[in-house]
Parts: C-alpha cells; sequence; structure tokens
C-alpha cells in the first residue's frame, strides 16, 4: 500500500481573503490554472497559499517578497524557471540522442537528464541541460515510467524527436558532481539513492524551482509538487464515509499530498475537482495507450483508476475504507493496493477474477450502507462480495460502460463454457455458446437433446443452492418451454449466464434486442 507523507510548510494567513476565482494562461500551446486557497493538514488551521495546476502536476505555493536580482538571458545556461520546454532533437547515426538519464518512477524520482554529450544531438540544440526532467517524449507522457521503460521509449521514438522538459536546478549540481566523479551510467540505482540522500535536493523534493518576476507581489515559491499521472483524488476524510466539508485533497504515486485544500465558495471547489480529475482521467488514458500496445485487442485495458474498498472490521462497529486501483484488462478484472508501473506490475494483482464469472451491481442510494456514495458491488463465484466506490457520479458511470465493454471482450474470447448439470435424472452438461445460444448434450458422444438462441430465453428461477429453470419461448408456437436443471456450481452458472446476456445487449445484437421490445 502507498504510504502518504503530508508536506506542510509555513505560510501567512490573510484572513480576509479565501478562496477565488481560477484565472486560466496559455503559455506555449500549454494550460494553466492557478487560484487562492486555504490549505491544512486536516487538524491545524487553514493558511492561503496558491493553487497552481498544470496538465501533469498540482501545486502549492506561498508568496514571496523578496525581489531576486536579475539574470541574463543565456541559452546556454540552465533556464531558471520552471517552465515546460519543448525542444525537438534529431537523431545522430553515431551517439543517437547523445544524452543519458537517470531516476524513474521505481525511485520516485523523475526522468533526469545526468549527462549531454560534447557536439553530439542533444548539445546542438543548446536548449538541454544537465537537471532537465523529461515529461513526454514525442507528446507520451514518461513521467510514470521506470527507468529502463524510459529508455527504451528515448531509443524508439524515431529520428525527430521532440522532448517535453523542466528544470529541475536542485538536481543539477549533484548530477555534475556525479559527472566529475566518472560514475558508472549504468549504475542508475546508485545514483538514485544518493541523489534523494542529498541535502540540496532533500530541501526542495518534489518542488520546482522558483517562479521569477519582476514584481514582488505576483512571486511565488513552490513548497509541494503532486504529480497527477494516476493521482488519488478524494473529498473523504482518509478511510472514512465521512465527507469534507468544502475541502479535497490529492495523493501522488511518489507518495506526495497537497494537505487539505479548502474551498470556501463551492462553485470554486466544484471547478477545481473538475479540472483536477479531468487532467488525471486524461493522464490516466495516456498511460493506458502505452500499456495496451504491448497486447493484442482481446487483452487491452478497458479501465483504469482509484477506487474505495469498504472492509468491514470486527473490532469496530463501522466500516473503514481502502484505497484500490482497479483495472478491467482483457477477460480479468484486477485490484491492486498502488498503481501498475509497468506492463510486469499488471500481472501482480492483490486480487483477480474473472469478467464472464463475476457479477457487477450499482447499489441504489437507499441500499447504501454508510454515508458514502456512488457505490457498486462485484461478486466473483465463490468469493464474499466487495463493496466498492468513487467520488463522482461520472466516474461510476464511467466503470459501467467500461464494464460493458469488458464483459463483450470476454465473452467473445471465452466463446463457449459448459457446466455440468443434470436434468431428469440425467447427467448432462449445459453449454452457453456466444453464437449458438443455449444447447443440452447428454451421454458420451454428447448427443444435443435441445438448443435454444439466447433471444428465446424469457425467464430463469432458481432456489439459490442448485436447482434451476429455465423458460424458452417457441419460435413457431410462441408457447412457454420451461427446462429443469440442476448444477452443483449454481452461482457460478448464474454469473457466466448473466454475463453471455449482458454481452449480447452490449454488442447491440439485433435479434436479442427485437426479442426484448417484443417481449
Amino acid at each position: 500500500m502507498l504510504e502518504f507523507t503530508t508536506v506542510r510548510q509555513n505560510m501567512k494567513i490573510n484572513a480576509s481573503k479565501m478562496a477565488t476565482p481560477i484565472e486560466e494562461k496559455v503559455d506555449q500551446n500549454l494550460k494553466t490554472r492557478t487560484g487562492m486557497v486555504m490549505i491544512s493538514d486536516g487538524k491545524s488551521k487553514p493558511e492561503l497559499a496558491r493553487l497552481h495546476l498544470s496538465m501533469e502536476m498540482i501545486t502549492i505555493q506561498k508568496q514571496d517578497t523578496t525581489t531576486p536580482a536579475p539574470t541574463p538571458t543565456n541559452a546556454t545556461h540552465p533556464p531558471i524557471e520552471s517552465k515546460e520546454r519543448m525542444v525537438q532533437i534529431t537523431r545522430q547515426k553515431v551517439g543517437g540522442l547523445g544524452l543519458s538519464i537517470k531516476g524513474g518512477a521505481e525511485h520516485k524520482l523523475p526522468i533526469l537528464i545526468s549527462r549531454i554529450y560534447k557536439d553530439q544531438a542533444a548539445d546542438a540544440t543548446g536548449q538541454l541541460f544537465v537537471g532537465d526532467a523529461i515529461i513526454k517524449v514525442n507528446g507520451e507522457y514518461i513521467t510514470a515510467c521506470p527507468h529502463d521503460d524510459a529508455v527504451n521509449i528515448l531509443r524508439n521514438a524515431g529520428d525527430i524527436v521532440v522532448l517535453t522538459v523542466k528544470h529541475y536546478r536542485a538536481a543539477t549540481p549533484f548530477l555534475q558532481k556525479q559527472l566529475s566523479r566518472e560514475t558508472p551510467e549504468s549504475d542508475n540505482d546508485a545514483t538514485c539513492a544518493e541523489l534523494k540522500a542529498d541535502e540540496n535536493w532533500k530541501s526542495v523534493n518534489s518542488s520546482r524551482p522558483v517562479s521569477i518576476s519582476s514584481e514582488p507581489e505576483n512571486r511565488w515559491i513552490d513548497l509541494v509538487s503532486v504529480p497527477l499521472m494516476m493521482a488519488y483524488v478524494t473529498r473523504y476524510i482518509y478511510g472514512t464515509d465521512k465527507l469534507r466539508p468544502n475541502a479535497f485533497e490529492v495523493r501522488g504515486l511518489n507518495g506526495t499530498t497537497t494537505g487539505i485544500i479548502h474551498c470556501d465558495d463551492l462553485a470554486i471547489l466544484s471547478q477545481w475537482l473538475k479540472y483536477i480529475t479531468d487532467n488525471v482521467v486524461g493522464l490516466t488514458s495516456l498511460q493506458m495507450k502505452l500499456f495496451n500496445r504491448n497486447f493484442p485487442v482481446g487483452e487491452r485495458i478497458e479501465y483504469m483508476g482509484w477506487v474505495n474498498e469498504g472492509v468491514i472490521n470486527n473490532h469496530i462497529s463501522w466500516q473503514s475504507y481502502k484505497p484500490r486501483f482497479l483495472v478491467l484488462k482483457g477477460t480479468e478484472v484486477m485490484l491492486f493496493d498502488s498503481p501498475p508501473l509497468n506492463v510486469t506490475g499488471l500481472t501482480k494483482a492483490n486480487v483477480a477474477y474473472k469478467v464472464y464469472q463475476t457479477m457487477f451491481r450499482v447499489v441504489k442510494e437507499s441500499e447504501t450502507v454508510d454515508s458514502r456514495q456512488h457505490c457498486f458491488l462485484l461478486q466473483s463465484s465463490g468469493h464474499e462480495p466487495r463493496y466498492l466506490s468513487v467520488e463522482t457520479r461520472q466516474e461510476l458511470l464511467r466503470i459501467e460502460n467500461s464494464w460493458n465493454a469488458a464483459i463483450v471482450t470476454s465473452v467473445i474470447k471465452l466463446g463457449r463454457k459448459t457446466f455440468a448439470v443434470s436434468h431428469h435424472g440425467k447427467t448432462g452438461g449445459l453449454t452457453l455458446d456466444w453464437q449458438a445460444g443455449f444447447s443440452l448434450t447428454e451421454g458420451a458422444e454428447a448427443a444435443v437433446i435441445w438448443q435454444y438462441k439466447f433471444s428465446q430465453l424469457r425467464g430463469s428461477s432458481d432456489d439459490g443452492k442448485s436447482k434451476l429453470k429455465l423458460h424458452f419461448q417457441d419460435h413457431e408456437t410462441r408457447s412457454i418451454e420451461t427446462k429443469e436443471l440442476e448444477c452443483h456450481v449454481l452461482q457460478s452458472l448464474l454469473f457466466c449466464m448473466h454475463a453471455f446476456l449482458t454481452a449480447k445487449v452490449a454488442s447491440v445484437d439485433p435479434t436479442f434486442l427485437s426479442s426484448i421490445q417484443q417481449a
């Protein structure tokens, strides 16, 4: 489970000024939003701060009234501002891009340029520097990539490579010192460990360099930055069903948190939540696309995102909640304690069920067990149901739509499934076939006793143990024919049958929809 740490700094309180309208700015096609809010650690009195939101980062800032000495503009020196820059590199036949990188998600560090080779491609641009963090490669985010994945992306990025970078001044002295010591380029783990222990880096860990402006009142110092790639956004008090009044929190993959962000204006609160959530969803979708490059159509990811699972504790009278990362991939629904950072991570789920053997059900507001809203149940055959919730109705609809798509994918890939049943005292097999529908076979030669299309099913009933009745309508006589069966894995059969029927509806099968309308 991710362990989150709260970063809190001293900020001046201005009681007369709380949340302000959100300002938008577009610079080099990159949109940023800023506004005043109140920040707390959830226990002490909130203090005034500025919220700065970019596509990939949310930053808490405090005002700085000291005026720095002017610095001359020179393309041969690293930038003092933390703005994102786009730099185009033409790969050379000898030397490639002419740079080396350190860091990576496995070390909770950005992908940092650690070396630029003289007279090679990166050096020729005059716009890349040791200490630059690579955010995108050809427009695709690599902020959640482990080191080795980032290396492979750069190697396979083509001859013309566009890097989106941002300078981390805190890392520059350390990386330059490493160059003088001629540390082996392959020893990324050791370098990352030393960088994280470096006092200069620790003093501004996870924050961006100071923003420079000519007017003192418009200058801001970054206190903490939280990456939005697969970030966890919540309005609830952590682990409970208690909604924070006019407040929310953002927690990043690297363990950082914004603290509790307070907005006295509900309209501004809703705007911030929408903008932040939209960015998180957009970045997560980009990561899904990167993952899906490695999988054939039937094995691709349909959904990734945070949910909260209700956990019953026998020692207390109320239910607590734990964040879980939900992934719908191919024929499986998976729950992780923390998001998978690479393809290998997708194989290490804490819980994995087959979609076609699992029931998904949205919980009505009248059925919720506590104050948590937007809840749903996942129940797989042979397992206890899992009670889950999300932050918004929109997110619940996204999961429901993705579930229907995953059902179609899993059923088509499965094709058919047979269950051992008893029919009039004889042993047989009930087969669910994506193309043919229901069929019952008996005997060693599997002779077909009866067969119906899915569109002919008019209803079913069971005793909750082993007995099942299926009611089919004959095409010619229009009469209802009831078939009685016994199955020792009745729940598994019912769940699978529900999956096949749901897939037929979701795939807009004309015959099935027509039969439903007639019924």
